[in-house]
């Protein structure tokens, strides 16, 4: 079957109806989550006001002969529109639709001298339509194309900062955002040592929590919140080096072995995973399926990081259809992120994710057994991305906003 058009479009979403009073603002509309560019303090803490962030989401729509199409997405707005509709889509319209692997090595390959970034994020969005258009096709379910279920639900763990609201939803597994830059010494050293104990109160000790730093740590930073955190069994320090600091990594690994490290979510393609799955320096790998390469990518991290005895937990992974189709069917996906970003208080259904797309039930959540990724959306509210203007939008991958 042969690909008749690929395009970077938008959807104009079907908003449920919110009539449920929030118990209070969420965490996302107040907390300081530290990022790297806050070494520089003239930079807000809260990431929808720090300049150079957005863009927006990028949804992907490809066509064939006969009609049907496939709806893949990815991030970071104009630019990667811009490469899916003038450097991509030229490359793979006439071919056949089912070469995914031939298809990705060639989109791979034009990349090549681009470099990895953006190109990768703009190759995810086109795979993952790939995958949902095969699914269509051929009537199945993407987690059946992979492989099969290897479990009868997903075991999932909340991130954000309303415990008290994730409790009531019945997760049982954290992570907290992180209050502190390597740049604050001691001082951040107590942010994140209080926030990790006031959480560690509401959640009790039998629950598994985790923190995420967001590239916001240095080496001899890490290391000495690593000392302090010991007592309070974190399950993982997330992400707290640049991605190409892998030599801290290491170091990080030597001088606190007790402290496991995950990482991944701003990594793209799987060699820089190889680097890392080699150097035994981190404990779980963080793909994001929507940035590094899509699902096609996503499988080659997971087949290096199992081989090595390392599990594979996606960045956002249950906040769309296409992360949860994958932690179903992989066995050593043990669980999955479910980001949570709305006011405490609204039941879930009443929120605008993406439609067709399962939703959490006491913590635990069964994929769409639809075809394709089993994405509710009609041809009617689809539309080409206007390259006349930048679109923004400061919503999290998994809920339009």
């Amino acid at each position: 079957m042969k690909i008749k058009s690929v395009r970077a479009v938008n959807i104009n979403f079907p908003r449920p109806s919110v009539k449920t009073k929030p118990w209070r603002d969420s965490w996302n509309k107040y907390a300081p989550r530290i990022l790297p560019i806050n070494k520089y303090p003239q930079f807000s803490k809260i990431p929808s006001k720090i300049p150079g962030l957005g863009g927006g989401e990028v949804w992907v729509q490809i066509t064939v002969e006969n009609g049907q199409w496939g709806l893949g997405r990815c991030s970071f707005g104009q630019p990667v529109a811009n490469l899916i509709d003038f450097h991509l889509a030229p490359l793979l319209e006439g071919q056949d639709c089912f070469s995914i692997e031939y298809l990705n090595d060639l989109m791979y390959r034009s990349n090549a001298r681009l470099g990895t970034g953006l190109t990768n994020v703009a190759q995810s969005g086109i795979d993952l339509a790939l995958w949902d258009l095969k699914g269509k096709l051929l009537d199945l379910p993407v987690y059946k194309l992979i492989g099969g279920p290897s479990r009868d639900h997903i075991e999932l763990y909340s991130t954000g900062d309303d415990l008290d609201w994730y409790i009531e939803l019945g997760f049982k597994s954290f992570k907290i955002t992180n209050p502190a830059h390597y740049e604050m010494g001691i001082k951040g050293l107590d942010l994140v040592e209080k926030r990790v104990t006031d959480a560690r109160e509401l959640i009790g000790n039998s629950s598994e929590l985790m923190i995420n730093a967001v590239m916001s740590y240095n080496t001899e930073f890490t290391i000495r919140l690593a000392e302090r955190l010991r007592k309070y069994e974190i399950r993982w320090i997330e992400e707290p080096l640049i991605p190409h600091d892998i030599d801290g990594l290491i170091s990080i690994k030597k001088s606190a072995p007790w402290m496991p490290i995950a990482t991944g979510e701003d990594h793209r393609g799987r060699h820089s995973f190889k680097q890392m799955i080699e150097a035994k320096c981190v404990d779980v790998v963080q793909p994001d399926i929507n940035w590094v390469g899509g699902l096609t990518e996503t499988l080659k991290i997971y087949n290096l990081a199992e081989t090595s005895g390392i599990i594979t937990i996606p960045h956002g992974g249950a906040n769309s259809p296409f992360g949860q189709h994958f932690a179903f069917a992989m066995p050593e996906s043990p669980f999955a992120e479910f980001h949570m970003g709305f006011d405490p208080g609204i039941p879930l259904e009443e929120l605008p994710y993406t439609p067709g797309m399962a939703l959490p039930i006491d913590g635990k959540i069964i994929p769409s057994d639809a075809p394709g990724f089993g994405i509710e959306i009609k041809e009617d509210n689809i539309e080409p991305w206007d390259h006349s203007k930048t679109i923004y939008s400061s919503g999290h991958a998994g809920y339009a906003s």
